[in-house]
């Protein structure tokens, strides 16, 4: 008899569920008979949404759906960088910067590969030229061709389509959903009950066997995912497994969000996720056709629902009686993400505020993860604490990585940014955080941006590039305390490294002057244009 999996149940739809459903589809190549059980009354969180830029590679080119396809179904715009706004000096939440040492209070953290000259990171010369007092052009600016397209408002793509810098991108998570949806169910077969679970069924090992529902249907499979949010249906309640709490890391638990009418044609269309440090937390600002979508991430440690919403109601001028979407969130991760034969994914399985646009990205990757470790019913559990390692080790990581914004900012205006300075910093950032302040490169260097997106397997382990670390930590003024040593016996090298520099600034040229503007590709791509 065969021991393989025949079934495959996803309780809950969403983002998370029909990007699970699709994916396995595909994955298992039409093997397995994989069901979305999908509440009809559950409302779908959030107001849109950023990702990172493999989600191309690593989901949409897997199952075979062009770019420009889906990005017209689901109303996409681009995303180059995150850029972060006031996050170093005090005040109240504003979408403009303010001054930082003579300069708006603003850096970006780009999607581009930090470029390398003798296999040393660009970011260690520059570092050298800035403590000889060569140069005191920020880093970003200096090392980055990306900043250009940010600047000038345009888009990463040429007009005939190919890209000119890396992206990533904003979109309707709901649209999003339902393309999905009508991909999975149209192309591959996947089946879609819009029912609400009533009872979990378990054999004698605590297995799940089957989920009753409100219309009296009993939903038998094999292997049971969870993807029904914050409230691990099927993870937390019926497999009992414990979600580790992570607030001693991050403060932030509550947000408040809405859609902000935009008029694009006089304001142009940013290609970039701002990220607007508040009194009490961050908003985000994602821009889409016609408007973009907000919110403030706040800690309801230190204010509460109605102080935040008007706070959030000053910034973008916005009538405080109008409809928001107030969300009260989980920080942290299941101690085990899969347990038995119950998997979950998406907000179901771990949860980190939206800083650096994480969430749909910790959705793919496990469901890559999933594919690649699927079981047949023996569950053999060697395959399943796999999973849950990898799952932890990127969790934890971005975490970590996350954290470091708040502690390293230097704000301490109120009592949330001074609260964050009082938490413990993990061993693993504290160690990049040594390497940055030594002069040592904290990641190898990428130099193939091609290859290193297009390998999930190694940036799935190793997301957070060496440019990572060094825009985050020298946009939020952390400084070496000298430079690389090695440079010192180099002087070659240093000298060398000019070129690279003036390729930088003459690529920045280019795009500038090449380049249509995100709002001009966006009414084209759409099929706006007049």
């Amino acid at each position: 008899m065969s021991n393989r999996i025949n079934k495959v149940v996803i309780l809950g739809g969403g983002t998370a569920g029909w990007m699970t459903a699709a994916y396995l589809g595909k994955a298992l190549q039409g093997t397995v008979d994989i069901t979305v059980l999908e509440a009809p009354t559950i409302p779908r969180i959030g107001v849109g949404e950023a990702t990172v830029p493999n989600l191309q590679r690593a989901f949409f080119d897997f199952l075979g759906i062009p770019e420009d396809e889906w990005m017209r179904e689901c109303n996409a715009s681009f995303k180059v960088a995150v850029k972060f706004l006031n996050w170093r000096t005090p005040g109240p939440g504003q979408a403009t910067a303010r001054s930082y040492q003579g300069r708006p209070d603003h850096f970006f953290h780009p999607f581009g590969l930090l470029p390398s000259h003798d296999n040393v990171p660009l970011s260690h010369y520059w570092e050298y030229r800035r403590l000889q007092g060569e140069t005191d052009e920020p880093f970003d600016y200096a090392c980055f061709t990306d900043t250009a397209v940010m600047d000038g408002n345009l888009a990463p793509r040429y007009p005939d389509g190919r890209k000119a810098v890396n992206y990533a991108w904003h979109f309707d998570a709901a649209l999003v959903a339902d393309y999905l949806r009508r991909f999975a169910t149209d192309k591959q077969g996947v089946h879609h009950l819009s029912d609400e679970m009533t009872d979990v069924l378990k054999d004698g090992r605590g297995f799940i066997t089957g989920l009753r529902t409100k219309a009296g249907r009993l939903v038998e499979g094999d292997l049971f995912v969870d993807c029904s949010g914050f409230r691990g249906l099927l993870i937390n309640q019926a497999m009992a497994e414990p979600f580790l709490d992570m607030s001693d890391h991050l403060l932030c638990d509550s947000a408040v969000a809405t859609a902000v009418p935009h008029d694009d044609e006089a304001n142009g269309v940013e290609p970039y996720t701002s990220s607007i440090a508040m009194r009490h937390g961050w908003s985000w600002k994602i821009p889409m056709p016609g408007r973009f979508g907000s919110g403030y991430v706040y800690s309801s440690k230190f204010t509460e629902q109605g102080e935040a919403t008007e706070e959030f109601c000053r910034m973008w001028g916005l009538d405080s009686n109008a409809k928001f979407n107030h969300i009260r969130f989980r920080v942290g991760r299941n101690r085990r993400a899969w347990v038995k034969n119950c998997v979950s994914v998406g907000l179901a399985s771990c949860f980190l505020e939206p800083l650096e646009s994480t969430g749909i990205y910790f959705t793919y990757a496990a469901i890559h993860q999933l594919a690649k470790h699927f079981p047949d019913r023996g569950f053999d559990q060697t395959l399943v604490d796999r999973f849950n390692r990898e799952i932890q080790e990127m969790f934890d990581d971005t975490r970590d990585f996350l954290q470091a914004h708040f502690y390293l900012a230097p704000r301490t205006d109120s009592e949330f940014w001074r609260a964050n300075k009082e938490l413990a910093l993990p061993d693993n950032i504290r160690e990049k955080i040594a390497m940055f302040r030594a002069g040592v490169p904290i990641n190898p260097p990428a130099t193939d941006e091609s290859n290193y997106y297009g390998n999930f397997d190694a940036e799935f382990r190793n997301f957070w590039t060496n440019g990572s670390y060094y825009c985050i930590f020298s946009g939020l003024g952390l400084s070496p305390d000298h430079p690389l040593p090695a440079l010192t016996y180099r002087p070659e090298s240093v000298q060398g490294s000019q070129r690279l520099f003036d390729r930088v600034k003459q690529r920045q040229r280019e795009l500038t002057e090449t380049l249509p503007t995100n709002l001009e590709y966006l009414k084209q791509l759409h099929g706006t244009r007049p």
